[in-house]
């Protein structure tokens, strides 16, 4: 064994461990850390919540105690001039859910029940809730499944205390009785959509809102609906109500009273019905030609409102949607149509404000002119009348409709390059076309209206290109009403109005007078005047004796009716492509009358499809007219 040098101390090394009073301290020190910690978290989420966010908290705070409860008034009623109601209001039951009340811990107990009630698919129902339950207004009802039976919504009363956030909602949908009799007039109320709900949310519309979407429903929404209340409630943990706190009362909706005479409406159809033949559509319009009020519209086919009315009868839709006759088209407003021979009216009241013709203006018809082409004088176009009239003075050309008395008229007449008589030409015909409303909305109350089109040569060429140039066999064309001229139903019964009723423009309007519950008046609709014609009384009163002598021996005469004069003119507006000979094989059938001739105060005009204007359109006035002045003279006849 070795020893260890001299002088050197052999030692063995040991841990040293802590002393108690040492370890007690270093602990002390991070609990202290520790807790300073936590507590400086806390102090930073309180300042957090009760500073910097202490109005959202507070608001998320009183949601969960108080609730604001939107009241909606009931939708307006619908009247016709008589006092006939055309809708009505019928409560229905939905399924509805707040997703702001539904907890988490119960989320699938919720859907699950909704499911089983309602046999809404649940994976669909919870999608609903979630989607709600992310965006700004969790708390406004969102509907699973609307219009309930009454067993079902019985049945979900029941469980609504085991199903947090689940209500029965009570809500209001618009039928309407009379269905497609008037059903492009009225429009119908549907579902509010998104992009709606996006641009009216504002207003105080909710997302489950109904909302007018065609017709009077949609053009008077606002008055129909009126202003909402609300009311404020406590309400519990599973946000059912227990006591109301406030409350601020809608503002009634007012009642519509509409200047449609129901009575005439349903003849109308009638009539309208018996003639159309195979026509694809039908129009016919009756207007008072001193306030533009609109008496009756009928277009075929129609369609039934209550189809699209919330809930929407999703299997009713293809029939309507790929219907080629187009059933929710208004034609009368919404569709153009050349006028064919009643666009006469006003190539007639032109060249006689113009001095183009005066009564006396006679003019020989033999049945076509030929006319030398401008570009090509090796060319010639023959130009055809329905018949050769003989001579004829103004009166007599615009009676029987002549074709080529209105040639004259519009586009003058050229022999060997020599003008032998003087026309309107194209750009004064289409300045008082104009001048009567055509080629611009009328300003109708009713959505969807169309402008038609007054052609002239700067629209040729921009419509088909520089080497379209306009010919004269356009104006020949566009002074009968044919070519490219194109008008609704609506703007043709104006123009006839104005004749009418001494020169004014009127703006047509369904809408009579708007009251309140007690029937008292709130707003009255005045008659309104786009503008007066730039066409002399003299002027007018000899178009107006055309018109009359077209009803008693031209071919408006079918039109006449048994029980006072009336002023008249047919149209056969030739469509399609043409056959070899250059004639048309399809013509929509017009009519245009107004009446009494002495003291005027309705105007008509029917419309076919197919047709021609006496044969087809004429007897239709006929019977609206015998109608509507043998009913009058019964109701003043009465004892």
């Amino acid at each position: 064994m070795q020893l260890p040098p001299p002088g050197k101390r052999r030692w063995r090394s040991r841990a040293t461990e802590p002393r108690p009073t040492e370890v007690a301290q270093h602990r002390s020190l991070l609990l202290r850390a520790l807790i300073i910690l936590l507590f400086g978290i806390l102090s930073i989420q309180l300042v957090r919540m009760q500073i910097l966010q202490h109005d959202e908290y507070e608001v998320r705070a009183e949601s969960n105690r108080l609730r604001t409860i939107p009241e909606i008034p009931a939708r307006g009623l619908i009247y016709d001039r008589y006092g006939e109601q055309l809708v009505e209001n019928l409560p229905i039951f939905s399924a509805a859910v707040i997703p702001a009340d539904v907890p988490e811990d119960q989320f699938l107990t919720v859907v699950a029940g909704l499911a089983d009630i309602t046999n809404v698919p649940p994976e669909e129902i919870a999608l609903s809730i979630l989607e709600a339950q992310d965006s700004a207004d969790p708390f406004t009802p969102v509907v699973i499944k609307p219009d309930l039976d009454e067993e079902t919504a019985f049945l979900l009363r029941e469980r609504v205390p085991e199903l947090p956030g689940v209500q029965v909602l009570v809500e209001s949908i618009r039928s309407y009785p009379y269905e497609s009799l008037i059903s492009h007039l009225l429009g119908f109320v549907g579902r509010i959509d998104e992009g709606e709900y996006a641009d009216l949310r504002g207003d105080g519309y909710l997302i489950n809102d109904r909302l007018g979407k065609a017709g009077v429903e949609y053009v008077y929404e606002a008055m129909l609906r009126g202003s909402p209340g609300y009311r404020q409630v406590e309400i519990d943990a599973a946000g059912q109500e227990i006591k109301q706190i406030g409350r601020n009362d809608p503002r009634p909706a007012g009642n519509l009273v509409l200047t449609l005479d129901l009575d005439l409406q349903r003849q109308v159809e009638r009539y309208l019905l018996e003639a159309k033949g195979n026509s694809l559509n039908a129009v016919a319009v009756v207007m008072d030609v001193n306030t533009g009020g609109i008496l009756s519209m009928v277009s075929l086919p129609s369609y039934d409102n209550n189809l699209l009315t919330d809930p929407v009868d999703q299997s009713a839709l293809p029939a309507l949607y790929e219907n080629l006759a187009k059933p929710m088209v208004n034609h009368a407003i919404s569709e153009v149509y050349p006028p064919g021979s009643t666009f006469k009216q006003i190539t007639g009241t032109a060249a006689l404000q113009e001095g183009v013709a005066s009564p006396d203006t006679t003019i020989t018809s033999r049945g076509l002119i030929t006319v030398e082409d401008e570009y090509d004088p090796n060319r010639t176009w023959v130009m055809r009348d329905w018949a050769a009239l003989g001579t004829m003075d103004f009166y007599r050309g615009l009676a029987m409709s002549s074709d080529v008395y209105f040639y004259y008229l519009s586009g003058g007449y050229f022999q060997g390059g020599e003008e032998l008589f003087e026309g309107l030409g194209v750009e004064r015909l289409s300045a008082y076309a104009r001048e009567y409303g055509l080629g611009s909305l009328t300003g109708i109350d009713l959505p969807g209206e169309a402008a038609g089109l007054v052609p002239d040569p700067a629209w040729k060429e921009a419509t088909f290109g520089e080497s379209a140039v306009w010919t004269l066999g356009d104006t020949y064309n566009f002074g009968i009403g044919q070519g490219f001229l194109t008008v609704t139903p609506m703007q043709l019964l104006v123009a006839v109005a104005a004749i009418a009723n001494g020169g004014d423009v009127l703006v047509p309007r369904t809408l009579e007078r708007v009251v309140d519950e007690q029937g008292n008046v709130l707003q009255q609709m005045s008659r309104e005047v786009s503008h007066t014609l730039n066409i002399s009384q003299r002027n007018l009163g000899i178009m107006q004796e055309a018109l009359r002598q077209a009803a008693d021996y031209g071919p408006a005469r079918t039109g006449a009716s048994r029980f006072v004069t009336i002023a008249g003119k047919t149209g056969t507006a030739e469509f399609g492509q043409p056959l070899a000979d250059g004639t048309y094989p399809n013509s929509h059938a017009w009519y245009t009358a107004y009446a009494p001739f002495d003291d005027p105060e309705i105007a008509v005009v029917v419309f076919l499809e197919q047709g021609v204007g006496s044969t087809n359109a004429g007897p239709v006035a006929k019977q609206i007219f015998d109608y509507y002045f043998d009913r009058q003279r019964l109701v003043e006849n009465a004892p």
